[in-house]
């Protein structure tokens, strides 16, 4: 089992007072498999009334409300979970494994997760050229294709701080061939869907552990990808690391895509323009 504790901080600053400002944040570990929270303590300055509730995918949430005269606003989060390692897959599934998904999946089963969503909506030939230059094909057995999907992307694209949005569609990373922890997220839900596997996103965090293949920042929050499985559930995989995620993921929450569980957002009256600065401290306990 591993342990750890996590600093979370965000700051923004205005070049002119705001007021009312009503944010959404999306940064409480969550308990769901192999991981526990432990504690979790969010904090702002100046005070804020914090409501704290879950959305549709049973994410927490928190409501931020602060209706005093502002020229920053920071929001620090602290929590310490632990986290069980996930147990081994198998190298295949059944042969049946792939009518087990289409008859799973029909009608209304895992909608979300299996539909084009805002950031996941890539043009057909986009993703067909470059599942095509790749060689990423679903082949006999989804969890084979999946493990190959994920190492073809870690290899196919560039991890490139910088290069994205947050509001990056899918079709700007394979057409680039470049992006951040999102974006290799997004391409690998975009190609799963369209083999008919339910893929969602995972936001959290990534404890570095000096391994020879990664390449998430250490100061930032992170993001993989679960898909869901005939006989093993739902099964993490890390494209920007090559990887499966296990106890070194730790996970907050999970949605379509980046835009469902975005750790900030929100609207203010006034303030012009804002600037944003993000730290993130993952340590072992």
């Amino acid at each position: 089992m591993a342990r750890y504790r996590i600093h979370h901080s965000s700051r923004y600053r205005y070049d002119a007072p705001a007021s009312d400002s009503a944010m959404l944040l999306c940064l409480e570990p969550g308990t769901d498999g192999g991981q526990r929270l432990l504690d979790f303590a969010l904090t702002t300055r100046p005070a804020a009334r914090l409501s704290r509730t879950r959305d549709a995918f049973g994410n927490a949430r928190h409501l931020l409300t602060l209706h005093r005269s502002h020229r920053a606003l920071a929001i620090t989060a602290r929590a310490s979970v632990a986290i069980d390692p996930p147990a081994a897959l198998p190298q295949a599934l059944a042969g049946d494994a792939w009518d087990a998904l289409r008859t799973a999946t029909s009608p209304f089963a895992d909608w979300d997760f299996i539909r084009p969503s805002a950031l996941i909506a890539p043009p057909a030939p986009l993703l067909a050229a470059f599942a095509a230059r790749h060689g990423i094909a679903p082949g006999a057995c989804p969890l084979a294709g999946l493990r190959q999907l994920n190492d073809a992307l870690y290899r196919g694209l560039r991890y490139a701080p910088g290069s994205t949005s947050a509001a990056s569609p899918v079709d700007r990373v394979l057409e680039s061939g470049s992006g951040v922890c999102q974006d290799y997220a997004h391409a690998m839900i975009a190609i799963a869907r369209s083999w008919g596997i339910p893929a969602r996103y995972v936001s959290g965090y990534l404890h570095l552990a000096g391994l020879a293949r990664e390449q998430a920042a250490a100061n930032a929050s992170h993001a993989w990808v679960e898909c869901r499985l005939p006989t093993l559930g739902w099964v993490g995989f890390d494209p920007t690391n090559g990887s499966l995620a296990d106890e070194r993921h730790i996970r907050i929450a999970h949605g379509r895509d980046y835009g469902d569980v975005s750790p900030t957002r929100g609207v203010r009256q006034g303030g012009g323009e804002e600037r944003l600065q993000v730290e993130v401290e993952v340590r072992p306990a």
